[in-house]
């Protein structure tokens, strides 16, 4: 698939976006915009789309990273406990720091997720058994049991609710003054493609990547810092957003290849034109209403995830 057709998909659907909404605004309002009509663009849709775009690529390409840290295809921030690790951060920031900032909330949630990712990293370092399938089984299972501690204090606490707030993804509710940690992603995103070639070369193993000179414990743990980074600041801005990490990379591994700088361009288009296109359609399917896009991407990416697994079965037998 050419680059040039993802970016023109990405520019189309922005602009399809900007259009879809309760409040109708068309394409010829543009020259003569009223101040009602400029408040919705430049206060939400304009936020959301930024949102929207962000989180797509950010999301993708730390799933990319994951699955090139880990040698396996099936790992993400979702399927590794890092997204939970995340959540249980944000819990322990609310219960710590009742008047929490957003950025105090990020900065404990990051620490959190990184230690969840570190820790399911030293988990398969022990796993004799690297089944491609075994490890995300592994990775959902330490999960659910962080998911579970977190539902368990939220309970004790009286702030299940709040907690229920990031368990599904939504962009609703994205508005100027509320989505604007987002931002923190992009240097990531800079420093995720200045450091793609060690990437891959520390997905080869490390005594591979020793004996090439490479610092192989250095590259990882900046790895994990850019995946903790994003999953943190992506959970308290959106909320948690399933599978996009893990199908996004596969999808574009099918015809870009296994080299990580060459289809990181690729994921980053390829996530935000998926994210935009569940988007619009959960805005639409129930038109004036809206489906969540934690509930739009999990059924779609469900479905797109069966058919790498039932695929890779097809190959393998």
């Amino acid at each position: 698939m050419k680059k040039r057709y993802l970016i023109a998909a990405l520019i189309i659907l922005s602009v399809a976006s900007l259009f879809i909404g309760v409040k109708n605004i068309s394409p010829r309002d543009m020259f003569h915009l009223s101040k009602e009509q400029m408040d919705i663009l430049t206060i939400s849709r304009i936020p959301r789309l930024i949102s929207i775009i962000i989180a797509g690529v950010s999301m993708s390409i730390t799933g990319l990273i994951m699955q090139q840290l880990t040698r396996n295809k099936f790992v993400s921030p979702s399927t590794a406990g890092t997204m939970d690790s995340a959540r249980f951060g944000v819990l322990v920031a609310m219960m710590l720091f009742t008047a929490a900032s957003p950025m105090q909330k990020m900065i404990v949630a990051f620490v959190f997720a990184l230690a969840g990712t570190w820790l399911f990293m030293k988990i398969l370092d022990k796993i004799k058994f690297k089944d491609t399938i075994f490890i995300p089984l592994v990775g959902l299972m330490f999960g659910n049991i962080i998911g579970s501690l977190t539902t368990f204090f939220a309970y004790r606490k009286d702030l299940i609710q709040n907690i229920s707030s990031w368990l599904q993804g939504d962009f609703s509710m994205i508005l100027k003054g509320r989505y604007e940690l987002l931002y923190i992603s992009i240097p990531l995103m800079v420093i995720a493609y200045l450091y793609a070639n060690r990437f891959t070369i520390a997905g080869m193993g490390e005594d591979f990547s020793v004996n090439l000179g490479l610092k192989y414990r250095q590259v990882v743990n900046i790895g994990l810092v850019i995946v903790a980074m994003v999953s943190a600041v992506v959970l308290l801005t959106v909320g948690m957003i399933p599978f996009l990490g893990l199908i996004i990379p596969n999808i574009v591994t099918l015809y870009q290849g296994d080299h990580l700088k060459k289809s990181l361009a690729h994921t980053a288009l390829l996530g935000a034109i998926f994210v935009l296109v569940c988007d619009i359609f959960g805005r639409v399917i129930i038109f004036p209403y809206e489906v969540p896009i934690g509930l739009t991407v999990g059924v779609f990416g469900s479905a797109i995830f069966l058919y790498l697994l039932m695929r890779r079965k097809a190959h393998e037998s």
